[in-house]
């Protein structure tokens, strides 16, 4: 057989490059078509790389814990006592490598830095391993290897990765010394520093006590809380609040959800009927379905809605119902079950977790009443739904008020007050909860 390269796959399209998890095969090792060989890691979800047919794996060109981007050579696979070619050596034009057993376009070069130093050891002096996206960003940026030893990595076994660099270039100015300037005139007033406005807090130092247990984030917390973070520093969030009283649309559930299992073979959660509600009051309010660059405001045509879903390990993650607006409570249903299911065994696809406008969290779900979410960006709103509980309420009839018992739930809508303003975030989440109210009990499914 002849030797095929080994190409990183693209894995969504809003996904430009991977970590190298763990090789599963080693060099030598034989493998069969459709087997494993390497697990990968994007900022979205795990997966796996398979081998396109059967061989022996010649080379492995990356290390566990490296960056590679899509399209970049990671492996080669051939035939028993084949030897690898090269790894350095350019491939010839009019050979097209292969993803998977099927040709590929060859990844498109990127073009050459414009390098203020030298080209940068792929190890440090001590000991510490840098990826070829590390050292590039490196060399093009003119960071030497001893800044690069400094660099506290966040990666694993202590490597530096490509936000540790990329977070690391804004400040390097202000920690490299600078020559003395001349001494200005006593008079002259010291002009103010703008960079102070901007600089980022500095989170307290924590040191545990005795007995305490210090627990390493794993690679998804750590993501969530970056993005947390960021979503905060880049949002003015504001939240509204709006109790519903969704009294008929619980006693209808109650009263379909057995003939709908046995129809449609699937449970009736309240989760795709929020999904539903809001989709309709995003197609009357198409402002809250947006994003912002800069400032240009982009208002998206499709409506694709996210869904938190809490994880066994205790991480979150949020799959997407593209056009969501297209699917009546059936389709929704479906696709909600489905989507959850398979986010727990963690077998999401990342275009499943990719491409949402809009988010709804159901903390009711833990029995919490209401909560004020974090945004999910580039998005500028989200929605929780908080638990239904039974409480005394006043109901309005043509004789007269009475106090009767209802099913009542809030509804927290979070939104960024750069481009939503508190009347439409507050109209958009009142409109939802109208929607709720006004379930009729003799509604089709």
């Amino acid at each position: 057989m002849s030797q095929i390269d080994i190409l990183l796959p693209k894995m969504g399209e809003s996904v430009a490059e991977a970590t190298i998890i763990k090789w599963l095969k080693n060099e030598g090792d034989a493998v069969a078509a459709d087997e494993p060989i390497v697990e990968i890691a994007t900022d979205k979800v795990d997966s796996e790389v398979p081998a396109p047919q059967d061989g022996v794996l010649l080379k492995r060109l990356v290390n566990e814990g490296d960056v590679v981007k899509v399209g970049q050579l990671i492996a080669q696979i051939g035939a028993a006592g084949a030897v690898a070619a090269p790894s350095a050596a350019p491939a010839p034009a009019a050979s097209a490598p292969v993803v998977n057993g099927r040709p590929a376009a060859a990844p498109v070069a990127a073009s050459a830095p414009v390098a203020s130093g030298g080209p940068v050891a792929r190890t440090g002096n001590g000991g510490k391993f840098y990826s070829p996206l590390v050292r590039n960003i490196a060399q093009s940026e003119g960071v030497s290897l001893a800044e690069l030893e400094a660099i506290q990595g966040s990666g694993q076994g202590g490597r530096v990765t490509k936000k540790d660099i990329l977070d690391y270039l804004p400040q390097r100015g202000a920690a490299s010394p600078a020559p003395a300037p001349a001494p200005a005139p006593a008079a002259a007033p010291a002009p103010a520093a703008p960079a102070a406005a901007t600089a980022k807090p500095i989170a307290p130092k924590v040191v545990p006590g005795p007995g305490d247990e210090v627990i390493e984030m794993d690679r998804m917390r750590k993501l969530i809380a970056d993005h947390m973070v960021m979503s905060k520093s880049t949002s003015p969030h504001v939240t509204s609040f709006v109790e519903a009283d969704v009294t008929n649309l619980v006693m209808w559930r109650e009263k379909v959800k057995k003939a709908f299992e046995k129809r449609e073979g699937e449970k009736l959660t309240f989760t795709p009927i929020f999904i539903l509600a809001i989709a309709q009051a995003i197609k009357e309010m198409p402002m809250i379905n947006v994003q912002v660059d800069g400032y240009s405001i982009i208002r998206k045509k499709e409506i694709n809605i996210g869904m938190a879903a809490a994880l066994p390990s205790g991480n979150l993650i949020v799959p997407v119902i593209r056009n969501a607006d297209q699917l009546n409570l059936v389709g929704l249903a479906k696709k909600v079950n489905d989507l959850a299911n398979r986010a727990r065994e963690n077998k999401l696809q990342p275009d499943e977790i990719s491409g949402g406008t809009y988010t709804v969290t159901n903390v009711g779900t833990f029995g919490n009443v209401l909560g004020t979410p974090v945004i999910n960006q580039p998005q500028v709103a989200i929605m929780a739904t908080g638990a239904i509980r039974k409480k005394p309420a006043v109901i309005e009839t043509p004789a007269g008020d009475l106090i009767g018992i209802r099913h009542l739930m809030f509804l927290s809508h979070s939104y960024d007050h750069r481009v939503v303003d508190g009347a439409l975030g507050g109209r958009f989440v009142r409109r939802v909860a109208d929607i709720l109210e006004g379930w009729s009990l003799d509604q089709e499914f």
